[in-house]
């Protein structure tokens, strides 16, 4: 595991937990991971342009995701979630989230998202909207995989 798994990362949000998120085992709920991941999603999909970009056609729609938990996280806390994609193919995407605790000072959870890019009346998918996949390359580095499809 990368040392500051937050150093590859596109976009960075810092969330303070909430003592509502907690659940009766006295830890975050599983479920708000996947808040964190979203918001932090939208992050990074502004900014790779891909929002309000002036392609309303073309929107991101999220087909799987999935979450590794490391470490209970508690209030009071806070934490951040790094972005950053990590394949790219001609319809989609791969994004991987890192969530980083102040309290434990590491990576608590990690978690990925298949986003896929579909035509916004809902006639299938589309190829990524012009530009978009040379913006997030570029961002994303020489570790990126791109994918055939």
């Amino acid at each position: 595991m990368n040392a500051d798994p937050l150093s590859a990362c596109l976009t960075i949000r810092t969330i303070p937990v909430a003592w509502g998120e907690m659940d009766a085992f006295g830890h975050v709920n599983n479920t708000v991971y996947f808040r964190w991941f979203e918001t932090a999603r939208i992050d990074w999909f502004r900014a790779m342009g891909w929002l309000g970009d002036g392609h309303p056609d073309r929107i991101p729609v999220l087909a799987r995701t999935d979450a590794v938990y490391r470490a209970s996280v508690v209030f009071p806390d806070t934490v951040q979630i790094g972005v950053r994609c990590t394949h790219l193919g001609v319809d989609r995407l791969t994004l991987s989230h890192h969530v980083v605790s102040e309290a434990h000072g590491r990576e608590v959870a990690f978690g990925t998202a298949r986003v896929v890019c579909v035509a916004a009346d809902g006639s299938g998918k589309r190829p990524l909207p012009p530009g978009l996949a040379e913006r997030i390359a570029e961002a994303s580095g020489p570790t990126l995989i791109r994918e055939d499809r």
